[in-house]
């Protein structure tokens, strides 16, 4: 963190916020706060430009954390903002590092909440998540089109891969490339995407479900969560919730 105004509530007895802006001095008068910058005298919270101070624009952010039942590992599956706009956010765990984001676009009003699923950053790849499933070794390999390789195997594939998962191969997963259409035995998929490459015949395939798009939420002993607001305009935030339940390995 860089520079900050700390500021210190008398009726809290603490120090409850921090801003960005940095004044020379602060005072407060007649029911109005007041405070300098550059020998110029600023009047707060009177015009309706938000989060604007000596002409430079900044973000609200609020951090706070979900422990219940501190000692259990437990699945963070969606996000909720009591609120009259949506934010963006950030989070993590001690169990999902790197965490993921949510763009306040994401967020979708139900039921006068602004709701969204938790998921990985689109950069993760994590073998240990629930968005990776073992598909089984590969019989045959056809790469004569790299942009629509066929991967032909000796049972029926089922329903859990989809369109758009990418698919790894060998004992230390490589990236094979992304699936673009499912058959009963056949995948095809592209190996020409950025890091791809083409499996051979006998090795093990696993797929891995897009990680913006899937919503296996996030695991972990706690959830820690940044929320930031861009807006220029006023805006209220009641209170942040989370389905959260155990999680069994």
């Amino acid at each position: 963190m860089g520079a900050v105004t700390l500021t210190y509530s008398e009726t809290s007895a603490g120090w409850p916020s921090f801003y960005s802006y940095i004044p020379e001095m602060m005072c407060g008068m007649n029911s109005y706060f007041y405070s300098f910058k550059q020998g110029k005298l600023y009047r707060h919270n009177t015009n309706a430009l938000r989060n604007n101070y000596y002409g430079v624009q900044y973000n609200s952010s609020i951090s706070s954390i979900f422990n219940p039942t501190p000692l259990q590992v437990k699945v963070f599956k969606t996000i909720s903002l009591e609120s009259d706009q949506a934010w963006s956010a950030t989070y993590n765990s001690d169990m999902h590092t790197p965490g993921g984001s949510l763009l306040s676009t994401y967020f979708v009003e139900k039921e006068t909440d602004w709701f969204s699923f938790l998921r990985a950053e689109a950069s993760t790849t994590n073998f240990r998540l629930r968005s990776a499933n073992g598909i089984g070794d590969v019989f045959l390999v056809d790469s004569t089109d790299l942009a629509a390789t066929t991967l032909t195997f000796p049972f029926d594939l089922g329903s859990i891969i989809s369109i758009g998962d990418s698919v790894y191969y060998g004992a230390t997963p490589t990236l094979g490339g992304t699936i673009i259409n499912i058959a009963a035995r056949v995948l095809t998929i592209d190996t020409t995407v950025v890091g791809g490459s083409v499996p051979g015949g006998g090795d093990f395939i696993c797929s891995i479900k897009n990680s913006v798009a899937e919503s296996h939420g996030v695991r972990g002993h706690y959830l820690e969560y940044t929320l930031t607001n861009t807006s220029t305009e006023a805006t209220e935030l009641f209170a942040v919730k989370s389905s959260i339940f155990k999680s069994y390995p």
